[in-house]
């Protein structure tokens, strides 16, 4: 009797948030959803330096949410008569100032919402010409993957760097025309791994499933094939920020990217070369803000992927 009491009172015993997030029977689809999401945020979670990355990642969102409060100076207008090349700390500027006597820490928070403009844009563009790619060219096979292979295999067999450049080139210096140059040079990977996934999944019993239901070609690629290829994808997105970043600074620095007066990081440094001895301030502070968010993106991307890929996660 004791016995059926105490299994009484433990059935009785109402389940924590954390047995309901891990229950192996979830009674809703937003109960398993959110369990999946607690699952993967704790994978996240236990890579510390991933975890670093993040919290790189959401400074730097801040910086650029809030760069009118956080700026002391304004990021364009300069004092040439009292403040040219002052050292960091002189006169109330934190990280000195460059040739135009601008504040370079203004600069810098400003030239974050660049850059993030630059990441984002980038990856809104390129992320999903490649999924489509991918996905089409695994799902439909012959000649259709054949022609959009070697498509990609053209774009991928020029440097990333150099073929953006011959992009710019061609449409005109400018922080728009970087954007669509270097768009148009990232997805092709992501049109290899799109591809990879959908060949995995093309003749599996799920999907042979939805064939035999009636469903269509292309309901099937939209409906049931690309949402099992977005995890990886946003890894591999979150890898290639970093590379996006790199690629967009070497185009501000040889000129062809964002335009002066913009506080773009590479057009920094390429502003700041000829005082790289004496005045070293000037070129290293934006080139140690690109090493830190390239940092946190890879930190970001590497947690990501231990936690998305069950392969990777031990699931």
């Amino acid at each position: 009797m004791s016995m059926q009491a105490n299994n009484t009172a433990t059935n009785a015993r109402p389940m924590t948030r954390r047995e309901w997030l891990l229950s192996d029977r979830p009674q809703s689809r937003t109960q398993a959803r959110l369990g999946r999401a607690y699952v993967t945020w704790r994978q996240f979670t236990a890579n510390r330096l991933a975890v670093v990355g993040l919290f790189i990642i959401i400074a730097l969102l801040v910086m650029a949410a809030f760069a009118d409060v956080l700026a002391t100076h304004s990021p364009v207008v300069g004092d040439l008569r009292n403040a040219r090349l002052l050292p960091p700390g002189a006169e109330g500027y934190l990280l000195g100032t460059d040739d135009q006597g601008r504040d370079i820490y203004s600069r810098l928070i400003y030239g974050s919402r660049l850059t993030l403009m630059v990441v984002v844009l980038v990856a809104i563009i390129s992320a999903p010409i490649g999924l489509l790619v991918g996905t089409v060219s695994g799902y439909a096979g012959g000649w259709v993957d054949a022609i959009l292979m070697r498509i990609t295999d053209i774009f991928l067999a020029f440097p990333k760097l150099v073929l953006a450049l011959a992009f710019v080139a061609a449409l005109g210096p400018g922080i728009q025309n970087a954007i669509i140059a270097i768009a148009i040079t990232s997805w092709p990977p992501y049109a290899r791994i799109a591809r990879a996934e959908t060949l995995t999944v093309r003749r599996s019993d799920y999907i042979s499933a939805v064939r035999l239901m009636g469903a269509s070609p292309l309901r099937i690629v939209v409906r049931h094939v690309m949402p099992l290829c977005i995890s990886s994808l946003i890894v591999r997105v979150t890898l290639d920020m970093a590379g996006i970043i790199l690629t967009a600074a070497g185009l501000g620095f040889l000129g062809l990217g964002a335009q002066p007066p913009l506080p773009e990081w590479g057009a920094m440094i390429a502003s700041g070369r000829r005082f790289i001895l004496d005045q070293w301030w000037v070129a290293a502070m934006p080139g140690i803000a690109i090493l830190v968010v390239s940092l946190g993106f890879n930190l970001l991307g590497d947690g990501l992927r231990d936690a998305l890929d069950p392969k990777e996660s031990g699931q």
